[in-house]
């Protein structure tokens, strides 16, 4: 439920727009398919909860096609001008990061009220079997990003980001390997605080929806979905004020080395995102 919840938000938003994706028009098209499936891994659904659920969900994607999308494409447009205009600067991180921020908070207010509909109405069987699949899907992140010596989390976490890296501008240099490999390296046990946080937030939302029928499920839910930073203990708050320093950091190194090759496939990847975008039925209708 954890997963469904979150992609509500994500998949809606602008994780869309950075994962890559060489098909998002696709992708964006068939989230009525993809959210239900994934959702069946955390909750069974009755024929009532999946049908009211089936027609919620499609509200909230036309909702987020009309009102949200041209937004992205502005946001995209900026993008560009930074790589176009080799000025991918900490301080425009900065301010890309809050506007992505700021659009995901619109989404979660959006679905937030639909979110609470659904789970005021599961029963207890739901609600235990939601609890085991999300303590299950805990325990495998822990065993993916825990369990390893920190020298393998180190090894994987810049393979990781060295792929996603190519996927936007292609083969790093050496020297961009070298410098995903040292910030890897400074961020330490990072993948301790994320985890840490996740089964924090995992252990409230579990403790709320046990909790459904009182009067102040509302409030808890809106906090859990809409203000989650106010969760988070100081020390989180301090790990993952550095975990994106240090991320923007990266790409402006990374960037500064770049080579007219691999901005030109940056500009070209923003391009075909934009496009898949732009040949929505839902945005156009919404065009001038």
């Amino acid at each position: 439920m954890l997963r469904r919840l979150k992609l509500l938000v994500a998949l809606l938003t602008l994780s869309l727009v950075l994962a890559g994706c060489n098909r998002v028009g696709l992708a964006y098209r068939n989230l009525d398919v993809i959210i239900p499936w994934t959702l069946n891994d955390y909750l069974d659904m009755n024929a009532g909860q999946k049908s009211w659920f089936n027609d919620t969900l499609k509200e909230h994607l036309a909702w987020h096609c009309t009102t949200q999308l041209p937004g992205y494409l502005d946001w995209l447009d900026r993008l560009q001008r930074m790589a176009d205009d080799n000025q991918v600067t900490d301080a425009a991180l900065q301010a890309r990061t809050t506007e992505a921020k700021l659009a995901i908070d619109e989404v979660a207010r959006e679905i937030t009220p639909s979110a609470i509909e659904l789970l005021q109405g599961l029963d207890d069987q739901q609600v235990q079997d939601m609890s085991a699949a999300l303590a299950k899907d805990l325990r495998k992140r822990q065993d993916e990003y825990l369990k390893p010596p920190l020298a393998q989390q180190i090894k994987e976490r810049a393979e990781r980001m060295n792929k996603r890296l190519d996927a936007w501008i292609g083969p790093l240099s050496a020297s961009q390997q070298n410098r995903v490999t040292a910030w890897s390296i400074a961020l330490g046990e990072q993948n301790q605080e994320w985890i840490g946080n996740r089964a924090r937030w995992q252990a409230q939302f579990i403790d709320a929806v046990q909790q459904r029928k009182n009067a102040d499920f509302p409030q808890k839910m809106q906090q859990l979905l809409v203000d989650r930073e106010s969760l988070w203990t100081p020390q989180y708050r301090t790990a993952y004020a550095q975990t994106e320093a240090a991320a923007r950091s990266l790409i402006v190194d990374v960037m500064a080395e770049s080579t007219v090759q691999q901005r030109q496939k940056l500009t070209q990847k923003i391009d075909k995102v934009r496009s898949d975008f732009q040949a929505l039925k839902c945005l156009k209708s919404v065009q001038p």
